[in-house]
């Protein structure tokens, strides 16, 4: 019974990765060891769950985003993300609680880690260190700044800007 389990998981896996559907912008799920080796290409886009191991680049997650190091490169990413450390190239809208938090584009929601850094950033951030070029939200932490803050740059325990 439990072989006929482990065959079908590995059947549905390997059906998921497979040339006949790489034409498929997004995946239902994602497994990486480390890109490119990884279940699905790092091009297409995943819709429900990614599991990376070492390292998992995509383009884009749409769902929960779950590893050691997580790196979303296009598009926008919406969903949760965990792990060490998270690295959006472009826009992430949900939940960052990972112990590095790098949002280049614009974040809306809540980022919780030691170091939390989003350039256009929309809500909270909770973490030793708080930083974005523009903020309309609240930073608590020991050293938080914003670039373009509306009350002041760079403030110890809380810091905000609406």
């Amino acid at each position: 019974m439990k072989r006929a389990l482990a065959a079908s998981a590995i059947g549905i896996l390997t059906l998921l990765g497979s040339p006949a559907t790489a034409c498929a912008a997004e995946r239902p799920i994602q497994v990486s060891i480390f890109t490119p080796a990884q279940l699905v290409p790092e091009e297409d886009g995943v819709r429900g769950l990614r599991l990376n191991l070492i390292y998992g680049r995509n383009k884009s997650v749409q769902g929960i985003d779950v590893g050691f190091v997580n790196r979303l490169t296009s598009g926008q990413s919406r969903g949760l993300q965990i792990g060490l450390v998270g690295m959006v190239d472009v826009d992430f809208c949900g939940a960052q609680l990972n112990v590095f938090n790098f949002t280049d584009g614009n974040f809306k929601g809540f980022q919780w880690g030691f170091v939390n850094y989003a350039r256009n950033a929309c809500g909270l951030q909770v973490g030793l260190a708080n930083f974005a070029y523009s903020m309309h939200g609240v930073q608590i932490g020991f050293l938080n700044g914003i670039q373009e803050a509306a009350f002041h740059p760079i403030l110890p325990v809380v810091n905000f800007s609406f």
